[in-house]
């Protein structure tokens, strides 16, 4: 299965979350959030199952940003493999 990600492209708050969109062969399967500083973070999958900090550390769940591609990490991989719905 081939996963991509993309930022969402909406108006936030100088203190808003980051959202970004996950998504599995084109299609949309979850959003996946954290604030401003990283502390906090979430899934959510379409079909509205959510789990706020997946992974307890936003750096091992997304790779790459600025002039690099973002990616899931493999740890991200997996994670989502076992519990999408």
């Amino acid at each position: 299965m081939t996963f991509s990600v993309k930022h969402t492209e909406e108006t936030r708050g100088s203190f808003g979350d980051y959202r970004y969109g996950i998504y599995e062969e084109g299609t949309l399967i979850a959003h996946f959030w954290h604030d401003y500083r990283g502390d906090e973070s979430g899934l959510e999958f379409v079909n509205g199952m959510t789990d706020c900090d997946p992974e307890r550390e936003i750096g091992k769940f997304l790779e790459g940003g600025g002039s690099e591609l973002l990616t899931l990490s493999k740890r991200a991989i997996i994670y989502i493999n076992e519990n999408s719905p």
